[in-house]
């Protein structure tokens, strides 16, 4: 087998690191490379989420109260995306479900068991791993957020579509222009990451699951606080 591999030739790690002066000499050098370029991206992440929360924050904070009061009514979240962002929609699921401070809510990623999702692969198709999904578990109550950092999956329009015709509360996380859930009818918000680098999306995604979260958590304190306020009013009445 002939051809040069990323260990021979005169291409060395270039493929890895492109940042990196090819001819530069001296472990000095090469630490200074690699700290200004990640210094270069923590900047620019820094800079995308803000950008972004400038953007979405008041679509975020009044999805968050419409989130809370499915969960007063008993509502569900659904999280789910492919390869590195089902991981982060796991993580969302988690952040709902287990939250280190707050009320702990109903929340499942779709893509966390793969059990599920290979005998639905297998059988009916990948595109429809997560819409049978819906089918199966959803009500009119309930919640699904799509995360996508292209915004055009086909397996997450099909179940965004599935869980709108269901009544249920629809929410994108995309990337780039948004795709085609930019401007899908189908999705009640969509909150799209404008770069072009996979990475700061889903690190800004994470922001704004967070924001979320927090918005919903914020709501859900009212309620709880407005309910006490009302039983205790009630009770000095009667």
């Amino acid at each position: 087998m002939t051809g040069t591999t990323p260990e021979s030739g005169s291409q060395g790690t270039d493929f890895l690191y492109p940042f990196i002066d090819a001819h530069e000499e001296g472990a000095d050098a090469l630490l200074d490379d690699l700290a200004a370029s990640a210094r270069g991206k923590a900047a620019e992440s820094a800079r995308l989420q803000r950008d972004s929360i400038s953007e979405w924050g008041e679509q975020i904070r009044e999805a968050g109260a419409r989130m809370a009061e499915r969960f007063a009514d008993g509502g569900r979240l659904y999280t789910f995306g492919n390869g590195g962002s089902s991981t982060d929609a796991a993580t969302l699921a988690s952040l709902f479900s287990r939250p280190a401070l707050g009320r702990p809510v109903a929340a499942w990623s779709l893509a966390a068991d793969q059990a599920v999702v290979t005998a639905l692969g297998n059988d009916v198709g990948f595109d429809l791993i997560f819409s049978r999904q819906i089918i199966a578990h959803a009500r009119s109550q309930d919640m699904a957020i799509a995360l996508s950092t292209s915004g055009n999956s086909d397996d997450l329009m099909i179940a965004l579509a599935e869980a709108r015709r269901r009544g249920l509360l629809t929410i994108g996380f995309a990337g780039h222009d948004g795709g085609r859930m930019a401007v899908s009818d189908d999705l009640d918000y969509c909150f799209t990451i404008r770069s072009q680098s996979i990475h700061r999306i889903q690190e800004s995604h994470a922001l704004v699951g967070y924001r979320l979260w927090s918005a919903a958590q914020e709501h859900m304190s009212r309620q709880h606080t407005s309910h006490e306020h009302s039983t205790a009013t009630t009770g000095q009445e009667g």
